[in-house]
C-alpha cells in the first residue's frame, strides 16, 4: 500500500461525498491506496455516508468512535494506516483531478519524509482542475525540516503535505487531543525533525471556506476554548523552539521564524479575545505567563510574515499594558452595539 488518507469527520454529511469522489478521480490505481474515514460520532448521517462509500469501494475503512475531537480522530486513522506515506484530509476539502499520482512519484524518487504542496481557497465544488502544467513543474529543492522552516513561510495546517508513515510513527509525534491548534503544533514539531523534506510547486488541494467552520464557530463557549488553545499553542512551541540544536547552520532564522508563528498565537488570542466575553482582569495573568517563555511581548511577530499597518497598530497596542483594558472595554462596547 503506497498511501494512507485519513479523514476525520464529525457532521459532514454534505461535504464528505465530493471530498471522497475527488480521491476516486486521480491518475492513480485505487489499489495503491487506502481511505480511512473516522466518524468521530457525527449527529447526522456522515457514518451512514462513510459506510455506502465502504460497501463501493473495498479500499475504503469506516471506523466509528466516541466524540472526543479531531485530533483523536486523525491519531485513531493513523493507527489503523498501513501506508508507506499517510495524508490527512478533511471532510469539507477535496483534490484536484489527477495530481495524486504527481504527489506519490515525487515523494518516493526523492525518498522525502515530507512533501508539501499548494492549497487553493475555494467556496464551492467548482474547482475540479488544477492550474498547473505538471510538465512545466521543476524539480523540488530537498531540505531538512530545519532549514525548510527556514526559508518558507509554511502553513499551520495538516492538509497540504504527504508524511512517510514510517517517519512520522519513529518521531513519537501525535496530535494533542481535546484541544484545538492540533495541527498547527504537529506540524511544525514533524518539520523540525524531518532529514528530507521538500515543496512541490503544484496546484493540488482544495481549502474550502465554510462560515460553520469550527474556526469560525461564535458560541462563546467554543470561541473561548479556541483563545486558551491557542494559549496552549504558545506554551508548546517553547520547548520546541528549545530543542533547536545550536550547531545547525540554519538554526538562528529557524528559531526566528517560529518565533514569530510562537507569537502570532499569542497575537490572534487577543485579537479573539476582544471580542470574547472572558474577563479583561485575566489578561495580566495570561500575559505574564507568555513573559516567562519570551511570547510577550510582541517583539518577533512583525516582520516578512505578517507586516502592514493593521497588525502594526494592533501590535502597538498589545505591547503597552496601559492600553490593553480600555481599548477592549471601547471595541466591545462597538462591537455589542453593532451586533
Amino acid at each position: 500500500m503506497r498511501l494512507s488518507i485519513v479523514i476525520p469527520c464529525y457532521n459532514m454529511e454534505k461535504y464528505l461525498p465530493k471530498c471522497v469522489d475527488s480521491l476516486f478521480a486521480q491518475d492513480v490505481d485505487p489499489s495503491v491506496f487506502e481511505v480511512i474515514i473516522v466518524n468521530d460520532e457525527s449527529k447526522d448521517t456522515t457514518y451512514e455516508i462513510a459506510l455506502a462509500y465502504q460497501l463501493k469501494y473495498p479500499n475504503i475503512k469506516v471506523i466509528d468512535k466516541k466524540n472526543a475531537g479531531v485530533g483523536a480522530a486523525r491519531n485513531s486513522g493513523l493507527d489503523k494506516s498501513t501506508g508507506t506515506y499517510v495524508y490527512f484530509l478533511d471532510p469539507d476539502d477535496y483534490l484536484a483531478k489527477n495530481v495524486l499520482g504527481m504527489l506519490l512519484k515525487t515523494i518516493e524518487e526523492y525518498n522525502l519524509d515530507i512533501l508539501c504542496f499548494n492549497s487553493l481557497d475555494v467556496a464551492d465544488d467548482s474547482k475540479h482542475n488544477s492550474s498547473t502544467n505538471i510538465d512545466s513543474i521543476e524539480a523540488p529543492v530537498v531540505k531538512d525540516g530545519i532549514t525548510y522552516i527556514a526559508s518558507n513561510k509554511y502553513r499551520n495546517e495538516i492538509w497540504w503535505f504527504l508524511i512517510k508513515r514510517e517517519f512520522i510513527l519513529d518521531s513519537n509525534i501525535r496530535f494533542i487531543e481535546g484541544k484545538w491548534m492540533e495541527d498547527a503544533i504537529l506540524s511544525a514539531q514533524l518539520f523540525c525533525k524531518a532529514k528530507k523534506m521538500a515543496h512541490l510547486d503544484l496546484d493540488a488541494h482544495r481549502y474550502r471556506i465554510l462560515p460553520t467552520s469550527a474556526m469560525r464557530n461564535k458560541s462563546p463557549e467554543h470561541y473561548n476554548k479556541v483563545i486558551f488553545d491557542n494559549a496552549n499553542a504558545a506554551h508548546s512551541f517553547d520547548q520546541l523552539i528549545k530543542s533547536i540544536p545550536a550547531n545547525h547552520k540554519n538554526s538562528d532564522e529557524c528559531i526566528k521564524r517560529l518565533k514569530t508563528r510562537q507569537q502570532s498565537f499569542v497575537f490572534f488570542l487577543l485579537v479573539r479575545l476582544m471580542k470574547s466575553d472572558i474577563p479583561i482582569n485575566k489578561i495580566p495573568d495570561m500575559l505574564f505567563g507568555f513573559e516567562k517563555i519570551d511570547a510577550y511581548p510582541l517583539k518577533k511577530f512583525l516582520g516578512k510574515d505578517y507586516h502592514g499597518f493593521s497588525y502594526s497598530f494592533m501590535v502597538y497596542i498589545f505591547n503597552h499594558k496601559p492600553l490593553i483594558n480600555p481599548f477592549i472595554k471601547i471595541f466591545r462596547t462597538f462591537y455589542n452595539l453593532a451586533r
